[in-house]
């Protein structure tokens, strides 16, 4: 994508991405349009120009900076992949890292962080059309490819002064990010290739659901693909509706749920209450949305290719989730109902999951 960069210089970036602003276009949306990452055209706005998007460099350590939202009290934290949207509004609270590994285990902000995926990050300055509103500020955080991985984002609670000092702490102003085209996906393994009776023995040998990444490594087999392959004794196939269905059982039965959103740097999650549950459909899209006050969430439905109710066995016995997959197998959001390690799962969320429309 970052391809067409070779003939548009940083002045044609920043024209044609305000153009596009202006007309209502979303930033990455924006980007996109113009054959562009949303981190290069966010990289093409550093600097000194006469456009309201205003951006400065930042650096690392990622954790470190991550560590000083804290100060800042609350934020509006933001997770996505192509088709889904989770945003969080919180303290961030407990970051740590191991190695490239980290967490934030906040009472609202929960987070697993790849830093290793962490490329580049930007302290954003974007004014508003009407100058009697205030601007927006944001931390943004970009893999290699300029892909998103996580945004902060302030809020009317945010401590600004904390916030605009770890955005000088940590500003950087001799660094340039480059980005880089991303590499055709690897594709699946052929089913035949796969020990699909190992596989089963090992789902079934499972005594924590962490232990699941590690099985796809060792048999080299997709997640959905491996899904696929224990069909029937630990997943069945669900209508493309699911989510939906989930949310809004979850709404009126007031179910606590966990849902899971995540790309290659980071997976959000938000764990208890949905509420306010409301569809959205354009000439273009057709969305579900969550709406609260703390967690908001937006799914592509009409990106739905298929959907899944999983069972993993733990010692705590079997832990279910709805899984949810887009056409080209990349994973959605996952579901699952709270729980903590050493209780049983709820049965309240079992029978939620038992009542979602299975394909014949």
């Amino acid at each position: 994508m970052n391809a067409v960069l070779e003939t548009l210089d940083p002045t044609q970036v920043r024209e044609r991405f305000h153009a596009a602003r202006t007309a209502g276009k979303r930033a990455r949306d924006a980007a996109h349009s113009l054959g562009v990452s949303e981190g290069a055209a966010l990289a093409a706005h550093v600097g000194e120009h006469g456009y309201r998007l205003k951006v400065q460099a930042l650096q690392g350590p990622w954790v470190e900076l991550l560590k000083g939202l804290e100060a800042c009290g609350p934020v509006m934290a933001l997770t996505r992949n192509e088709s889904t949207v989770h945003e969080k509004t919180g303290v961030y609270q407990n970051v740590s890292a191991n190695g490239g590994m980290g967490l934030a285990l906040g009472e609202a902000i929960d987070l697993r962080l790849f830093f290793t995926q962490w490329h580049a990050g930007f302290a954003v300055t974007e004014l508003a059309n009407d100058p009697a509103n205030p601007p927006v500020l944001s931390l943004q955080f970009y893999d290699a490819h300029g892909d998103a991985v996580h945004k902060v984002f302030t809020r009317d609670a945010t401590d600004l002064a904390a916030f605009q000092a770890l955005m000088d702490q940590h500003t950087a102003n001799k660094v340039a990010y480059v980005f880089s085209t991303r590499p055709a996906p690897k594709p699946a393994r052929p089913d035949a290739d796969i020990d699909a009776q190992g596989l089963v023995a090992a789902w079934g040998a499972m005594t924590d659901t962490h232990q699941f990444f590690g099985l796809l490594r060792k048999f080299d087999v997709q997640r959905e693909q491996a899904l696929a392959l224990v069909e029937g004794q630990f997943t069945s196939r669900l209508a493309l509706s699911s989510v939906r269905h989930v949310l809004y059982e979850a709404s009126l039965e007031g179910t606590p749920i966990m849902v899971f959103v995540g790309n290659p740097g980071c997976i959000q999650i938000h764990s208890g209450s949905v509420k306010r549950v409301e569809p959205m459909v354009s000439p273009s899209s057709q969305w579900i949305n969550v709406l609260d006050a703390d967690f908001n969430l937006h799914l592509r439905e009409d990106m739905v290719a298929s959907a899944w109710a999983v069972e993993k066995p733990t010692e705590d016995g079997i832990v279910t989730s709805i899984e949810v997959f887009d056409r080209e197998g990349e994973l959605m959001a996952m579901f699952f109902g709270v729980r903590k390690p050493g209780v049983p799962e709820l049965q309240a969320w079992r029978d939620l999951v038992a009542g979602v429309p299975r394909l014949a």
